[in-house]
């Protein structure tokens, strides 16, 4: 018969039991002890004195577990050391606790005894492991690694502190374990010697099952990468790739990211769960060489299947593929899956704010741990955090689209044909400050060449290049000269910067500066020069018809919308025929140098503009401050000397009658028709009489025939004629008012001595003019041949 228990303690560690030999033991009555802690208890008998009254040694205590109830302590005979009772407890408690496995090992790393919490005598664990290999008992992963972890314990008696291991594949059922590894060297008496070899007993080492903790561990290490990474950036495919990069492979085997193709393009996604039929758009995919559907591939996902289940009651769901029946709907993706070795799926959809966005696809192969429903709150953080990077990126492109596209409408649609001027010009893609150029048509055949650029990109960007560029065509059409037009632009950015001051102060507008540049240039023809002035724009380029490039020297004015303002100087410079004008953004200023990319490509001039506006976008590097540049060439060309006629006229009463006669003689040699030519021939008396009547000699006569008919009458005086309404008993004053009714436009604009008042008519569709003969200038035969440059008296 088993001995009676000393005493009883239950599982919280209170005495429930106290037979009368504990009384005796430890002198304490029954009524006062019980409820009493066990260590409280064992504490009293550890200090008293090591010989009873009776002379005798104190027994030691031995545990026996009482299942999942608490513990018996027996008495056991210990010889005569007042530790061994403590110890003894200690050692009973160490080895049948439940959570950590205590194992004892000899020098060797053979088992000496194993924890046992069944409390089952029958499964005598200590009896069927004893003598067998640690790394036999514990499943390592890696069993030589552990090994030479004790080994280097064994040699320096550094404890090993929650080391964690993996244990080895289908060691146990669920997927992959973790143990978390502490281990102490065993040496003979509690104040041996460190260097003493011959103490050493052993090593005592627990390992727990961290398998949990490792996963919890992974899941927050995995929603971290994903919060470090995604929404960097915004692009919305290059966010796709942020969150497969941060989690394939570490946290799944196989990750795909599929974008609603709508979302792709900036467009905004109703509420409420996905159509049936709305295409998915394959944003990202990592972690096999077999995906179903390459990255790229637009397609509606398959009807009964997990993937429409989850776009339309829009929860994350787990999804174990072992016998699945409705990969049948989805012949591709069944053969991958097989392909892989998949075993659990995870879909996640991309929502905000109840709109739907896309879809995340995780799966997990082989020996990898299956999902399960802990993973879902970290997967479904992670599908929130993608779908903010997806809207903000989807909010970028829609504000890009419509800039870009207003941008682009604001541009010139088409080159325009000059006379004189051949224009190309060049834009670069991506995203940038808002730019554009324009080829605006000047009376007397001449170009007006514009490129500016507002520092602010964008719808509000794209505004302010749309008023500039409106303000300049404007001005343009006032024949100012380059200088003069600048100075009024500036006075138009600077309201503009003082509307933004008045708007309210949350409005986020009202603390951008407006800041831009611009650079308008004149080319004449007939003068063969370019004139141009510059508002803080970067320096234009001239290619010579031999190919040699140089920067004109131009003083620049401050730029557009500067507090301080300062006179803006022209500057004129010859354009010989075949030479080339190359205005650029200050993106592309770096690279315009002589000897850089953009010069080189230039130094061919014989090319067509075309040609080489497409070697300018071969040779300038694909960076992000090029984005958006643009480049506008203009080439010189001589003025086609069919295309016009010029007489001096005698400055008399005679002038109207031969300015008429040789109008007359010129328009039919150009086949203008009989109604252009009768309004001409009125037109040009008209502003003949007015040289003679209010002008000064010299009086001269243009007709220029190129985008319509254009009549120019110059004479030296500086009064400039003005538009007056004659009563009706007047004799005179309609003059004006006639040419403004036959004409489509006409004005007047300053020259370097006195002025010229013009015209321009638009002509009729015609088989084409008549090509004369005439020499160069002054060189005609006499004054009345249609391209006559000689005197008319």
């Amino acid at each position: 018969m088993a001995d009676a228990p000393l005493m009883v303690v239950d599982a919280a560690g209170l005495v429930t039991g106290w037979s009368r030999e504990a009384e005796q033991r430890f002198g304490v009555a029954t009524a006062d002890v019980m409820g009493m802690l066990v260590m409280d208890v064992l504490a009293r008998d550890s200090l008293r004195p090591s010989e009873t009254a009776e002379g005798t040694a104190a027994d030691g205590l031995r545990l026996e577990p009482l299942g999942a109830t608490g513990w018996a302590f027996h008495n056991v005979p210990v010889g005569g050391d007042p530790d061994a009772l403590l110890d003894s407890v200690l050692l009973e408690v160490l080895f049948t606790q439940v959570r950590v496995h205590t194992y004892v090992l000899d020098p060797e790393f053979r088992v000496l005894r194993i924890s046992d919490a069944s409390g089952d005598r029958d499964l005598d664990e200590n009896a069927r492991l004893r003598g067998q290999a640690f790394r036999d008992v514990c499943p390592f992963r890696d069993p030589e690694e552990v090994e030479a972890v004790l080994r280097e314990l064994m040699r320096t008696g550094v404890p090993v502190m929650d080391r964690q291991y993996e244990a080895r594949p289908h060691a146990f059922a669920g997927g992959r374990h973790a143990f978390e590894v502490t281990a102490f060297r065993l040496r003979t008496g509690r104040a041996a010697r460190l260097d003493a070899e011959d103490s050493d007993l052993g090593l005592l080492v627990f390992t727990r099952d961290v398998t949990e903790q490792a996963r919890s561990r992974d899941r927050g290490r995995a929603l971290e990468a994903v919060r470090g990474t995604v929404g960097r950036t915004l692009d919305i495919e290059a966010t796709c790739r942020d969150l497969i990069d941060a989690l394939v492979p570490d946290f799944v085997d196989v990750g795909a990211v599929e974008v609603v193709d709508t979302v792709l393009r900036g467009d905004t996604q109703p509420p409420g769960p996905l159509g049936r039929d709305v295409p998915l758009h394959r944003a990202a995919y990592a972690g096999s060489n077999v995906p179903a559907h390459p990255i790229g591939d637009v397609r509606a996902v398959p009807h009964g299947t997990p993937f429409q289940r989850t776009l339309t009651d829009l929860r994350t769901r787990v999804v174990p593929l072992d016998g699945a029946t409705w990969l049948d709907a989805d012949p591709a993706r069944a053969r991958s899956i097989r392909e892989v070795g998949a075993h659990t799926l995870l879909l996640a959809p991309i929502t905000l704010r109840g709109s739907v966005l896309g879809l995340l696809t995780f799966y997990r192969c082989g020996d990898s741990d299956p999902f399960t429903e802990e993973d879902v709150p970290v997967v479904q953080a992670m599908a929130s955090r993608t779908a903010l990077g997806i809207d903000n990126a989807r909010r970028y492109i829609h504000e890009y689209t419509i800039a870009s596209a207003l941008q682009r409408r604001l541009m010139p649609q088409r080159t325009v044909p000059q006379p004189a001027v051949e224009t190309d010009s060049l834009v670069l893609p991506g995203v940038g400050p808002a730019v554009w150029f324009d080829t605006i048509a000047l009376s007397g055949a001449r170009t007006a060449l514009v490129i500016g650029e507002v520092y602010e990109c964008g719808i509000q960007g794209a505004t302010v290049m749309g008023q500039l560029r409106t303000v300049v065509h404007a001005l343009a059409a006032l024949d100012l000269e380059p200088d003069e037009l600048l100075a009024r632009v500036y006075d138009t950015a600077a309201r503009l910067a003082e509307e933004r001051m008045q708007l309210p102060e949350d409005d986020p507008l009202h603390r951008e500066a407006l800041e831009g540049s611009c650079t308008y240039a004149v080319y004449d023809p007939f003068a063969g020069t370019c004139t141009l002035a510059s508002a803080g724009h970067t320096a234009p380029l001239v290619v010579e018809p031999d190919g040699s490039v140089k920067v004109i020297e131009v003083v620049a004015g401050p730029l557009l919308g500067a507090t301080e303002r300062e006179p803006v100087a022209a500057v004129s410079f010859p354009l010989a025929e075949g030479s080339m004008v190359a205005l650029h953004t200050s993106a592309v200023d770096r690279y315009a140098v002589p000897g850089e990319a953009m010069s080189r490509a230039l130094s061919s001039p014989e090319r067509s503009l075309q040609e080489i506006c497409d070697a300018i976008a071969y040779a300038l590097p694909d960076t992000p401050e090029l984005r958006g540049a643009a480049v506008l060439l203009a080439r010189a060309r001589a003025m086609p000397s069919d295309r016009y006629a010029t007489w001096e006229l005698p400055y008399d009463k005679t002038a109207p009658a031969t300015a008429r006669r040789l109008t007359s003689k010129t328009l039919a040699d150009w086949q203008v028709g009989a109604d252009t030519g009768e309004a001409t021939e009125l037109i040009v008396s008209e502003l003949v009489t007015n040289a003679v009547r209010y002008g000064s000699p010299p009086v001269k006569l243009r007709l220029i025939l190129d985008r319509g008919l254009t009549c120019e009458i110059r004479d030296s005086s500086s009064t400039a004629p003005y538009m007056k309404y004659a009563g009706a008993v007047d004799e005179g004053g309609r003059g004006l008012f006639i040419i403004s009714q036959l004409a489509s436009l006409w004005g007047t604009r300053f020259a370097s001595e006195g002025k010229i008042v013009w015209s321009e008519q638009t002509i009729p569709h015609r088989e084409g003019p008549a090509v004369g003969e005439g020499g160069e200038d002054g060189e005609g035969d006499d004054g009345d041949s249609p391209a006559g440059r000689g005197s008319a008296e």
